[in-house]
């Protein structure tokens, strides 16, 4: 749960949650063409009715003499019992890309304006070897056009011939009871909650639709974070929420200088901001952008499994509420995104807070399509309390800018698309489901008519830091500290001389074989650049950023300082 405060501005309440996010993409699921039976151009068949030949990849090793895990024909009895070495991790069997047909629907909840897979986001798939078909008119309402898709190789069509064609489909919202039907043995790759939406999962585990679940992505893996729907929606989701605040407060974030008087300046894009966060590895994160973290005077962290927030106990709720009770008092705007995997939102903000806030004060509950954080928050409305406090339950932000929140979610989906194999197996060009690989073993939840989560899905966790042996962890008296770091001084100080020393001498030495000054000159710039930027590269600290932007922010700064 993280929250940030804004004075003059907004207090924005934020937590995360498994297999659940924002709910702002709804249920989704996948079908493979790929199953324990045969496999064809078209879903998979469940359990062969009677003994056949075929080839196909197993995904469980078999004593058998008849069977096995390679790639041969052979004779398969369904009433052989499958006994011996424990099974692969292998499900199914790998498909050249050029024999996989992608379709993108268009959604048809009302008011959802955004396109599981942009144009860009086709390109890459169509570009690695598969098929897109696209439904006419499916990215319409985000300024993408039937002939922006065609431009990039994709085949644009009816919706009834993108059913009957496709392998693999791609959604946003859940499919309705119309689309389920024609989702049986096919592959389905969006969003499901399937701690909530159960119904809706049991359904499609029974039909033989294999789901993978993108709000089930492992956000502790660091390449996972590339599949990550619920952060790119929820950080369009928060950027428009603060616009819609703007739009409803009656004042200026910014501060001023007029001749009819002077308005207060505030920090960060006008407002004063302060954040909260159960979570306590966030609140450097808080700090390095400028926000001033907010702390209960409870020891009790709220770090759950797989980087999500979890339910925090009573004694800490009472802290909260009376730490957010001040803050109510005080701020002007409030944006609150609160949610608990499988229960409805927390309330943060009850009628007690909204009665001491300042007329005109706005809230933006995020969290409106769970029941909300905020006492009477009422999902796609905005209401005005009494004391003239502004509520909007908006449960569509990220569809509201369709363009990019729909460029987002197609990037995350294409890159978990073409992982899935080459990941592990390392053969591009080629789907093949292994569980060996972590985010497609957190996310695949059904396969071949079996239900996997939560029971059969190992949440990942990071490997543990390495034990430090008896003599690291033994105490060191003061003077045996100061020596070693003396030593270690001694050391960069002996290393950064050479470097500077041969650095020299080659510039000297290019200085007396070039005839250009001009050339000495942009050498020693050059020289200088890469000076800086090897210690802001170094020197940037990677709990400020996540695992994979360290490094290149870093190099964004090394190239200004170029």
């Amino acid at each position: 749960m993280k929250s940030y405060s804004l004075k003059g501005a907004a207090l924005v309440a934020l937590l995360s949650s498994n297999c659940q996010g924002f709910n702002l993409a709804p249920k989704s699921g996948i079908a493979s063409k790929f199953s324990s039976s045969r496999s064809f151009r078209r879903g998979f068949l469940s359990t062969p009715p009677e003994p056949y030949n075929y080839s196909s990849k197993l995904y469980s090793s078999v004593s058998d003499e008849k069977e096995t895990v390679t790639e041969k024909t052979y004779v398969f009895d369904p009433a052989d019992e499958f006994t011996g070495e424990a099974p692969s991790k292998i499900l199914g069997g790998k498909i050249p890309y050029s024999e996989l047909t992608i379709g993108v629907l268009k959604e048809t909840y009302p008011g959802e304006n955004r396109v599981s897979i942009a144009p860009d986001s086709a390109k890459m798939l169509v570009d690695a070897g598969f098929s897109v078909v696209v439904e006419s008119g499916a990215g319409e309402h985000a300024s993408f056009s039937d002939a922006a898709y065609v431009n990039v190789g994709c085949i644009v069509q009816a919706r009834d011939s993108v059913y009957a064609q496709a392998d693999i489909f791609t959604k946003i919202r859940p499919p309705d009871q119309q689309e389920v039907p024609k989702l049986s043995k096919k592959t389905l790759v969006g969003m499901i909650s399937p701690n909530i939406n159960t119904d809706l999962y049991s359904e499609l585990t029974a039909q033989g639709t294999n789901v993978f679940a993108l709000d089930c992505v492992p956000r502790m893996l660091s390449r996972a974070q590339a599949y990550d729907v619920l952060s790119s929606q929820a950080n369009i989701a928060g950027y428009r929420s603060v616009i819609e605040a703007a739009n409803n407060f009656p004042r200026f974030f910014a501060g001023q200088m007029t001749a009819a008087g002077k308005v207060p300046p505030a920090k960060n894009m006008g407002a004063i901001v302060r954040a909260f966060d159960v979570r306590s590895v966030t609140k450097e994160q808080v700090e390095s952008m400028g926000a001033t973290f907010l702390e209960v005077p409870i020891d009790e962290d709220g770090a759950g499994s797989g980087g999500y927030a979890k339910e925090m106990s009573d004694e800490y709720k009472e802290a909260q509420a009376k730490m957010m009770l001040e803050q109510a008092a005080d701020v002007d705007i409030i944006i609150t995104t609160a949610l608990i995997p499988g229960k409805k939102a927390p309330i943060l903000v009850n009628q007690e807070m909204l009665d001491v806030m300042k007329p005109g004060s706005v809230l933006v509950d995020l969290a409106a399509a769970n029941g909300g954080n905020v006492a009477q928050t009422q999902a796609n409305e905005v209401i005005t309390t009494e004391n003239g406090v502004t509520i909007i339950g908006y449960t569509d932000l990220p569809s509201r800018l369709a363009s990019t929140s729909s460029t987002l979610f197609g990037n995350n989906v294409a890159k978990l698309i073409l992982s899935i194999g080459p990941q592990t197996t390392k053969e591009k060009g080629f789907f093949q489901i292994d569980l060996e690989d972590d985010a497609v073993q957190n996310m695949l939840i059904s396969f071949d008519g079996e239900a996997r989560y939560p029971d059969k899905i190992t949440p990942f966790n990071p490997p543990p830091p390495p034990v430090k042996s008896a003599d690291e962890l033994a105490t060191k008296t003061e003077d045996e500290i100061m020596h070693d770091l003396n030593e270690k001084q001694k050391a960069d100080f002996i290393k950064n001389a050479g470097i500077a020393s041969l650095a020299a001498f080659s510039l000297l030495a290019f200085g007396f074989n070039t005839d250009s000054s001009d050339n000495v000159s942009l050498l020693s710039t050059f020289a200088l650049a890469g000076l800086a930027g090897y210690q802001v590269v170094w020197g940037v600290a990677p709990a400020l950023h996540s695992p994979l932007m360290a490094v290149t922010n870093a190099i964004s700064g090394m190239t200004a300082l170029g």
